[in-house]
């Protein structure tokens, strides 16, 4: 015997489905067609002999446990938030899901609402705590894009595009917000790395004139008058002028380096020897004067150049101890 209403099977004696809690039809009450039995019962023929049309079968029936309506909706619910899981890892939150018991349950559960509550619940939860993200985001790159606005960098797309990712967000449409997040942030490390490699280079040319004044070596321009020019230019964003001018005068300080750097070299040598003949232990400067030749040598003048005038600070300048009398007394 199964029961009308759903179709589960239930013993002959009981008065409830244990499915539905449907009641059941009993002795006199079960239909004489046999309905209830859950075996279809061929048609009876109609009195004009014409072809009887089927029964309509109970939706109650027709759907099951296994043809929940509601699996579908979850499905892609679920989808979604695994969706917003994946992409929100950036954003640095973790958004709430639903256990795995707990989907089983839903979706082979007769009254789907409350498991549909529970999974409405789970979205507006993770949509709150994806906005609060985009919000700290937002003031996040906004500082960025004020640091790159310094620069005269264009940033006025990205500010845009940052309200658009917010609002889009706060309606519910966390994939686009997320795509439109990639997107800035993209981009704006693209300007930033420009912009931050513009400045190592400035500071890196203005550092070796500075190492060849110390080193008692012309520049072909002075220090902070470059350093000045260098700044103004890459404070009007004009970075493809700026890397034309850096590179014109490295390539001017490094021609000079050539020229005069080997003399430098030489004489700071013969004053490490004349200082060992009196006594003095001038081997780990004598290493280091043969690395700051090396690195300048094999085309790194800038590591070279820092390490001679760590030398001549930490051990004297050559030219000073000839004026002052010959060598310092021993250590």
């Amino acid at each position: 015997m199964v029961c009308p209403r759903c179709g589960a099977p239930v013993s002959a004696d009981a008065f409830l489905c244990p499915s539905c809690h449907a009641p059941l039809p009993q002795g006199d009450d079960e239909p004489a067609d046999g309905s209830a039995s859950g075996t279809p019962t061929s048609p009876l023929p109609s009195p004009g002999g014409e072809e009887p049309a089927e029964r309509p079968v109970p939706a109650t029936r027709r759907r099951g446990a296994g043809a929940n309506p509601f699996a579908s909706e979850l499905t892609r619910r679920l989808a979604r938030l695994d969706q917003w899981e994946e992409n929100v890892e950036a954003l640095g939150i973790e958004i709430p899901h639903l256990p795995a018991w707990a989907e089983e349950a839903a979706r082979a559960a007769w009254n789907p609402e409350p498991w549909a509550e529970v999974v409405r619940g789970i979205e507006r939860i993770a949509q709150k705590r994806i906005v609060t993200a985009f919000e700290e985001w937002e003031k996040r790159t906004k500082g960025r894009l004020t640091r790159l606005e310094a620069y005269s960098v264009d940033s006025r797309l990205e500010r845009d595009q940052i309200e658009d990712a917010l609002h889009t967000a706060r309606s519910g449409d966390i994939a686009q917000a997320l795509a439109t997040y990639r997107q800035v942030d993209r981009v704006v490390a693209i300007k930033e790395r420009h912009l931050d490699q513009a400045r190592e280079e400035l500071e890196r040319v203005v550092s070796l004139l500075k190492d060849m004044a110390v080193l008692g070596i012309e520049p072909p321009q002075d220090p902070a008058e470059s350093a000045l020019e260098l700044e103004a230019e890459l404070r009007a964003g004009k970075l493809a002028a700026l890397k034309q001018e850096i590179r014109a005068l490295r390539l001017q300080a490094v021609g000079r380096l050539k020229a005069n750097l080997p003399r430098y070299i030489t004489e700071y040598g013969d004053y490490l020897v004349e200082e060992r003949t009196h006594g003095i232990a001038t081997e780990l400067e004598a290493i280091e004067l043969a690395r700051g030749a090396r690195d300048f040598f094999r085309g790194r003048p800038e590591e070279g150049l820092r390490r001679l005038r760590a030398l001549q600070e930490t051990h004297g300048v050559p030219t000073l101890r000839a004026r002052t009398g010959g060598a310092r007394p021993p250590r």
